[in-house]
């Protein structure tokens, strides 16, 4: 599916609204032609006395009913001015030309309040799916792409598809009606003439097409480096405190400023091309009303065709209105190539395959039992294998604690486990079950996880502990925060419970943080614990009161330690050393200190990094 169809399909909960802006335009292009054939040969009549029309029309069937409404609108208006005068008839005129300019405008604004609600419509519908895909997505795409990227393409680019396709929908849809009725209306004025007009419009839209050949890709282009530069901002907010520390401002700036410099060119080039459909269509829509003045003037004036002198001037002025739309249509097609940028960096996310998926035949698991358990578990990122052919077993109630140095694979079993990662080779099971065959929700369901990195939210400290349970009340999140050593100074804070903690948390202090994450897991309260790193940022005052918030919650409880200090794991009932993804040691603390192996030089140098 094209882009554009892929976009368009996103109308279909909207299709009244549609059809409601279609009816409305269609009477805005009935009442707009009619502005000019009701005005033009009128004055013609007011003015010019011999043209009154003194039979009553007959009507001879469809083919002529054009001139049929013509001769009876010209009947009317004659006896009018008979009757009551040329002052009388032409204040007829006047109020006849207000009503249709009334109705006119009345049909075009309708049409647009119908519109509304289809294009906000869609936006939303574009905007939830993506931001629901982004949700579902493997944690493994997030690490190719940027997140200014990503930002970029769910606010530039839904944008810019708003602004370029649905602002430019409704003149695909009013438009092209206005041209067919007027070139209608002109038809029963001269055949000879408008098929003159219609010879030469191929040639300009031919003209106009050719110079927007290239401009979705400079438009895809200039999309890409707005993700770049807001990358850019995201990494500044993110790491201001190092870049001041390092006084790297000017090279970070000199970064950003390359990008923005390489956008400013793109879009250059975009809205030149973009601005030059405008005066180039004006342009040969003038050639061509010149043209028509030339052809048919000599139609008029050789006195060897039926077009008279008015008929002439109505559609002159005929064409004129149909200039108008067509200005807009090519301004829309070239607001179109400009938007099928973005619309492809759009569909790219929303038709992303999602590789970790429940399979046809998962089941629900709500308890765990007997064993967490690795069998011969490969794993890769990218080329090389960062897990080699490791099993372990993990029985419940069990503290198993994960040591090595950075780049073992530690936090890579945390990773396969959740299944924020699918195995390449081997298998992990959950009492028998291999995890690929539970639904994800469910899995995640079992598991409480408690990384480096206190990831909290711009809410209260409320809402924060109660993230992964629903309608969790307030006695069983205050217990939860005692637990986790976390009630003490939620007291001492402004609103307690219900005090905004700040974008990441950023009120509270490292440990204060952690505690309240700690809280969150505690709440959950689920039958596998994963501590990644849990105290490892921590100042040695704020790691004491986190770790006996780690042993309350651990107490009966299956837990998996990825280790960084010593004093997290010396009550492990088993530590396991790792080098290069492979097992090299495993036993008891004391048991691997009589070794003095691996795990005796790691404790000799305090060095359990990640």
């Amino acid at each position: 599916m094209s882009p554009f169809k892929k976009i368009l399909s996103y109308t279909k909960p909207y299709y009244n609204y549609a059809w409601l802006n279609i009816l409305f335009n269609v009477m805005y292009a009935i009442f707009n032609v009619l502005t000019i054939i009701a005005f033009i040969p009128v004055l013609n009549i007011l003015f010019k006395q011999e043209n009154v029309v003194s039979k009553v029309p007959v009507y001879g069937g469809i083919s002529t009913l054009g001139d049929f409404l013509k001769d009876k609108f010209y009947y009317f208006i004659s006896q009018t001015i008979i009757q009551d005068g040329v002052i009388e008839a032409l204040f007829i005129v006047c109020m006849i030309s207000i009503c249709l300019f009334f109705l006119k405008d009345l049909f075009k604004y309708l049409a647009s309040f119908a519109l509304a609600f289809l294009r906000n419509g869609v936006i939303k519908d574009i905007r939830n799916d993506l931001y629901d895909k982004i949700v579902t997505l493997p944690l493994a795409y997030f690490s190719e792409k940027r997140k200014g990227d990503i930002i970029s393409r769910m606010s530039n680019d839904v944008k810019e598809v708003e602004m370029s396709f649905l602002t430019s929908l409704e003149s695909i849809i009013r438009d092209p009606l206005t041209i067919v009725i007027a070139l209608g209306a002109m038809l029963t004025i001269s055949f000879k003439l408008t098929l003159f007009v219609l010879l030469l419009l191929p040639i300009s839209g031919f003209i106009i097409s050719s110079l927007s050949k290239r401009l979705k890709s400079t438009s895809l282009k200039a999309q890409q480096e707005t993700g770049i530069f807001l990358s850019f901002i995201e990494e500044t907010l993110t790491g201001l405190r190092v870049i001041k520390a390092f006084n790297a401002e000017g090279r970070i700036s000199k970064k950003f400023k390359d990008s923005t410099y390489k956008f400013y060119r793109l879009m250059n080039h975009v809205l030149h091309r973009q601005t030059l459909g405008s005066p180039m269509s004006e342009f040969l829509g003038a050639t061509t009303i010149i043209s028509i003045l030339w052809f048919g003037g000599r139609m008029v004036l050789s006195n060897q065709s039926e077009l008279k002198p008015e008929e002439f001037l109505t559609f002159i002025m005929l064409f004129y209105l149909v200039l108008g739309p067509v200005k807009v249509i090519t301004a829309a097609f070239y607001s179109i190539r400009k938007g099928m940028a973005s619309a492809d960096r759009i569909i790219e996310i929303l038709d992303m395959d999602i590789s970790i998926k429940d399979q046809p035949n998962a089941q629900n698991k709500t308890d765990f039992n007997d064993v967490v358990e690795l069998k011969n578990v490969s794993f890769k990122y990218k080329d090389d294998y960062v897990l080699k052919d490791f099993s372990l077993r993990i029985p419940k109630g069990q503290t198993i604690a994960l040591v090595g140095q950075s780049g073992s694979g530690k936090s890579t079993i945390a990773n396969l486990i959740t299944r924020f990662y699918d195995v390449n080779k081997g298998a992990i099971f959950i009492d028998g079950i291999d995890i690929k065959e539970i639904k994800i929700k469910s899995l995640r369901g079992l598991m409480g996880i408690v990384s480096q990195d206190s990831i909290l939210f711009n809410d209260t400290v409320k809402n924060n502990i109660a993230l992964g349970v629903e309608s969790a009340e307030d006695s069983a999140i205050e217990n939860a925060a005692k637990i986790a050593n976390a009630h003490e100074f939620i007291k001492d804070l402004p609103k307690q419970y219900e005090t905004n903690i700040g974008d990441g948390g950023n009120t509270l202090s490292g440990g204060q943080k952690q505690r309240l994450s700690i809280a969150r897991a505690v709440l959950k309260n689920p039958p596998i614990m994963i501590l990644d790193e849990a105290t490892s940022a921590l100042d040695t005052e704020s790691e004491q009161l986190v770790q006996k918030a780690l042993e309350k919650m651990m107490e009966n409880r299956t837990s998996i330690v990825i280790a960084h200090r010593l004093s997290t794991i010396q009550k492990a009932d088993l530590i396991v050393v790792m080098r290069k993804g492979e097992i090299v040691e495993q036993g008891k603390h004391d048991d691997l200190l009589a070794q003095k192996g691996e795990y005796f030089k790691l404790v000799s140098m305090q060095s359990f990094d990640a």
